[in-house]
């Protein structure tokens, strides 16, 4: 094969490969078979505290830190009324738009409290431009058994250090209450409706 000229043995790399036998993943058919891989880098998730409250504080880093200009946050500031994360502020618009965003994960890494991270799901596609620019409610990770939905207090006796130390380890009855009261019959306890 040294003797051949180098279009040909290009060409011997090619009728070689003719002959072997390819795999081709079926999607969607088999899409159970081909799991993604645990650190793929798929849609992005806003996450919770413990007890529900949102860990974003609205403090727009992840926004600075996007090559793709991605991602618009607007930072609202809490009331003793209306308390939605920890601390002073929260991410009240919360929007990353799919058809510029590159998945570089820049954004993940300037989070300050992990309120941002990426989860495994890959299937983004969509034929209209507007259902892939996501909203904060369609980001938001999905309550867990033990959590209630915000506005409501933090956990009475802690502070927003507590939270970001990981003390907080669910909704208390107080939070449960309070969130009843103010949702009325449709408030949710446990992740139940009550």
């Amino acid at each position: 094969m040294a003797n051949l000229p180098p279009a040909l043995s290009g060409f011997w790399v090619t009728f070689s490969t003719m002959f072997k036998h390819t795999v081709t993943e079926q999607y969607p058919e088999q899409a159970e078979e081909f799991p993604p891989k645990p650190r793929f880098h798929g849609r992005h998730q806003l996450n919770r505290h413990p007890d529900g409250l949102e860990k974003c504080v609205g403090c727009e880093l992840c926004a600075w830190a996007c090559p793709a200009d991605a991602i618009y946050v607007q930072g609202g500031d809490n009331t003793t009324e209306g308390r939605f994360s920890p601390g002073e502020r929260y991410g009240r618009v919360y929007q990353i738009n799919y058809l510029r965003c590159i998945f570089c994960a820049l954004c993940i890494e300037a989070c300050p409290t992990r309120a941002l991270t990426m989860t495994n799901e890959f299937d983004l596609a969509n034929n209209n431009r507007e259902d892939l620019i996501y909203e904060k409610q369609d980001l938001l990770a999905p309550l867990g058994p033990d959590m209630v939905p915000p506005p409501h207090s933090m956990v009475t006796g802690t502070t927003e250090k507590d939270y970001y130390e990981g003390k907080v380890t669910g909704a208390t009855e107080q939070q449960r209450n309070e969130v009843a009261e103010s949702h009325g019959a449709g408030a949710t306890s446990g992740g139940e409706q009550v």
